[in-house]
């Protein structure tokens, strides 16, 4: 098919195409900017809601900052050769990397490498190596498979199988968070992908039984579905948390009690600096902090989705990989908010950027790498015209 930007006829003299060039590359750095605010942001509101933590487990109070900026340097080395990796390259590891999570996701599940923390068999750790968790990998892997069949509609169910052994393989780690994820992530790129919408919602009704037999098969599920719909019948238990939660976020208020000065963090709000950091930030920073950082993600959001539209005529591929990796961490942080605002059933979903994961921090900082990378060629294609 003819790109539709192929029937314009641009002359050299056009003065347009001096502020074409430019609009693209001040998109490419203010992503950057976005990318490296929500970094550097998270960073500092990690140390803020985990020094106390840090001190009662009788390690230094910079301990997890620390921790997460060792992820964080992973990924810079990391990002700063993906930028600028060709496409052809890119879409070269797609099946290394799906073949590469596979084994690490059984090695998890079946072997004793994979450990078990708070009831979930989500890490695994060979010999000296820092604990990983192979299941946020897998959503890399899922962007750059699905990328690399975009324009192949009659072998994209090779990815959407990949999709459904790795949400199996992650619901025997009881990481049914995760798995909804990569479920989401899964039917979003089969939509970007051309597939029709009806057979999306056949494969969608077919797969509803087996998630909600999933759901439900652990009582702890059960009670957490059960306390999100009747509040008052555990309001200390399995919705401690979220009250709490709600608490700490209505005593920031406008402005907040500033900097580090919260409370709810000092041992109130179990585990403040994973999945409820931003209750902390609401906190110490009120309603202007929680903007800010709203605002941010939608300029994430609008930038990556915006290089995703600017390629798809140009390369599918690039254009896939945007839209996916933009799918992951915007869904990421709805979701996070949803369940520390009560909008949804509490569950482990990290907080892009902010809570404390090195394995979720290095995948979502290599995502944003990758929506870089296309908003450069991006750029590349539109000046050269």
């Amino acid at each position: 098919m003819e790109s539709g930007y192929q029937n314009f006829d641009y002359q050299g003299s056009d003065p347009s195409l001096g502020s074409i060039g430019q609009t693209a590359s001040k998109s490419t750095i203010t992503f950057l900017i976005v990318t490296l605010a929500l970094t550097i942001f998270g960073l500092v509101q990690l140390y803020s809601a985990s020094y106390n933590e840090a001190l009662l487990n009788g390690v230094p109070h910079y301990y997890y900052v620390v921790r997460q900026l060792q992820f964080v340097g992973l990924a810079a080395i990391g990002s700063t050769i993906i930028i600028f990796l060709p496409s052809k390259v890119l879409k070269a590891f797609a099946w290394p990397l799906a073949v590469a999570v596979l084994v690490l996701l059984l090695l998890t599940v079946f072997t004793p490498y994979g450990q078990e923390k708070f009831g979930s068999r989500r890490w695994l750790r060979i010999g000296p190596l820092p604990a990983l968790q192979p299941s946020e990998f897998a959503k890399l892997a899922l962007i750059l498979l699905f990328a690399s069949y975009q324009g192949k509609p009659k072998k994209i169910l090779l990815p959407a199988a990949v999709a459904f052994l790795y949400a199996a393989l992650i619901f025997l780690q009881r990481d049914y968070s995760t798995m909804l994820l990569v479920v989401v992530l899964a039917f979003s790129m089969l939509l970007y992908s051309g597939v029709r919408l009806t057979k999306v919602v056949l494969l969608l009704l077919f797969l509803i039984p087996p998630l909600f037999a999933a759901l439900f098969s652990q009582a702890y599920r059960i009670r957490r579905v059960a306390a999100f719909f009747f509040p008052s019948l555990d309001p200390s238990g399995m919705n401690y948390q979220v009250n709490i939660s709600l608490k700490a976020i209505s005593a920031g208020k406008l402005f907040g009690v500033g900097l580090g000065q919260g409370t709810y963090k000092l041992g109130t709000l179990p585990e403040v600096h994973s999945d409820f950091i931003i209750a902390s930030v609401a906190e110490e920073l009120g309603f202007i902090g929680i903007f800010f950082i709203l605002l941010f993600f939608f300029l994430y959001a609008l930038l990556g989705y915006n290089g995703a539209r600017r390629m798809i005529e140009r390369d599918r591929f690039l254009s896939a990989l945007s839209f996916g990796a933009t799918t992951m961490v915007l869904t990421q942080a709805i979701l996070n908010l949803a369940v520390i605002t009560s909008l949804a059933p509490p569950t482990g979903i990290p907080m892009p950027f902010f809570s404390q994961g090195g394995t979720n921090m290095f995948v979502i900082l290599i995502a944003s790498a990758l929506i870089l990378n296309v908003l450069r060629n991006a750029n590349r294609k539109e000046e050269a015209r």
